[in-house]
């Protein structure tokens, strides 16, 4: 029950971590599951893929694929729209961060 809630709470700043490596540089699935695990966010690729293709959905992402050493890897771009959004989250993220830790 206590994991499945914070799950459940973490997954915004998941997506919020997400965009905010896309706006940094293209990345694909396996390097953010190891970014993410770095920062305490054990999700394998059966939970990270959703989100992306979620993001993607939404139009807060975009993939292409690369043919790197004979295969295809998938590279996710923040989109415009995923910019904008991602500010406005940073935004609400440092007023949240005040509010409850100072």
């Amino acid at each position: 029950m206590k994991d499945k809630i914070l799950r459940k709470l973490f997954l915004g700043f998941i997506q919020i971590h997400i965009l905010h490596h896309a706006k940094k540089e293209p990345f694909f699935g396996l390097w953010m599951i190891d970014e993410l695990r770095e920062h305490g966010y054990n999700i394998g690729p059966g939970t990270l893929y959703p989100i992306l293709h979620s993001l993607e959905k939404e139009g807060l992402l975009r993939m292409e694929e690369k043919l790197i050493e004979g295969k295809i890897r998938k590279y996710y771009y923040i989109t415009e729209f995923g910019e904008e959004i991602l500010d406005e989250s940073k935004k609400r993220a440092s007023e949240l961060y005040h509010e409850i830790l100072k």
